[in-house]
């Protein structure tokens, strides 16, 4: 199965946080947060201006980027979990 995002739509896969503390403290996964960062994993062709045309995307395939703690909705696509943010909600590339 394959999902293309609309407009200014970004797929993501989120990225794993560290699972120790900075003290060197195990977290277990039922204490860990969500994690914030991922990678673009299909971007959409980008919001419509008003002349009719589309304005491009701030992001492409394979960024690293930050998004919202609580932006997006989840989806399942051949049994990875995923995120579907519009590109507003994501804060930064990561270089």
């Amino acid at each position: 199965m394959k999902i293309e995002p609309l407009n200014d739509r970004v797929l993501l896969r989120r990225l794993d946080t560290e699972s120790a503390s900075p003290g060197g403290i195990l977290i277990p996964d039922t204490a860990k947060e969500k994690p914030m960062r991922g990678e673009v994993v299909a971007v959409g062709p980008g919001e419509r201006a008003k002349g009719g045309g589309r304005r491009p995307m701030g992001v492409s395939k394979g960024d690293i980027v930050v998004f919202g703690k609580y932006a997006g909705t989840e989806v399942r696509v051949e049994g990875e979990d995923l995120v579907l943010v519009r590109e507003d909600e994501i804060f930064a590339v990561v270089e």
